[in-house]
């Protein structure tokens, strides 16, 4: 059967004008080109649609049957092509994100407010989650995009947009708050409150440990940097968290630089490789970056 939506929509304006002639004027077509189609249509179909003279045009019973369903399917179709077009010009849709906790709490709020007054037909859906947790739900597709650490995955394409640095977090008349910077050997030698092992901080805390030759025992962990934060300011030990954190970290702290190469990480936009985001989580990543790049904090910001 070889049936097309040129045929349907001659079929359905015939059936409401009642005439091959109006219906031409309608679809700005010749009235020859309006009865091929509909001849094509009787074939494909094998039953005939219109009784027709040289006065008068009318359904038959059969087409009287089919002209509510294909009036319906137009419509239908109609609607898809209209969400189509919405979705391609930002009018409607969804981006769903995870993100790291401290990204969640910097630039990508402020990305998100910016976004929504742009384009307020748009939702967004936010999940805060650590780095491989962030990567599972990239993987699942339960997410457009993740904004994360680099990962070394074939499958996983990453797009760098900033950088941090991993800086030490210590509570006020800690006795080394008198250094401007400090030492990972310095470090143990005070109780450490460190995320938990599926963040991506930790990833680079434990492999910046195993480049000096020595495996942390963390006195506490935390899930979140909020937590750690709060550990530290109780006077427990010492955090390490990013240096893009800063909001999180102001306030009865002291942050310390920490001198050792690998206490770094890229932060960008991570997603399935091959796999194309939507028009709107494409603009949001391009927005998104302005703002990570904008607020990623300056010397005097990450240390006191």
């Amino acid at each position: 059967m070889n049936v097309n939506l040129r045929q349907l929509r001659t079929f359905v304006c015939i059936a409401r004008v009642k005439s091959f002639t109006k219906a031409a004027q309608i679809l700005n077509a010749s009235q020859p080109t309006l009865s091929a189609q509909i001849r094509e249509l009787e074939d494909a179909l094998h039953v005939r649609l219109f009784d027709r003279n040289t006065r008068a045009v009318a359904l038959t019973p059969a087409g009287e049957d089919l002209f509510p369903a294909v009036d319906q399917l137009l419509s239908e179709f109609g609607h898809v092509m209209q969400r189509a077009r919405d979705v391609s010009a930002r009018v409607v849709g969804k981006v769903c994100i995870a993100a790291l906790p401290s990204v969640c709490s910097t630039s990508l709020p402020l990305a998100i407010a910016a976004f929504r007054e742009q384009n307020p037909g748009i939702s967004v859906m936010l999940r805060d989650a650590v780095a491989d947790r962030a990567l599972d739900l990239v993987r699942a597709k339960e997410v457009d995009f993740g904004i994360s650490s680099a990962i070394d995955d074939p499958k996983i394409e990453f797009v760098p947009v900033t950088r941090d640095n991993i800086v030490a977090v210590l509570p006020l008349g800690h006795p080394l708050a008198m250094s401007r910077s400090i030492t990972l050997q310095q470090l143990l030698n005070f109780p450490l409150i460190l995320t938990d092992r599926d963040s991506s901080v930790r990833h680079i805390v434990d492999s910046a440990f195993a480049a000096i030759g020595r495996m942390v025992a963390p006195e506490y962990e935390a899930t979140f940097m909020s937590s750690a934060v709060g550990m530290v300011r109780a006077g427990l030990g010492i955090t390490l968290l990013p240096s893009s954190a800063h909001e999180v970290t102001t306030g009865e702290t002291v942050i310390r630089r920490v001198n050792h190469p690998e206490l770094r990480r890229s932060i960008g936009i991570v997603k399935l490789r091959g796999r194309s985001l939507s028009p709107a989580a494409t603009a949001f990543v391009e927005l998104y970056a302005r703002y990570a790049r904008k607020r990623r904090p300056n010397s005097a910001q990450r240390l006191d």
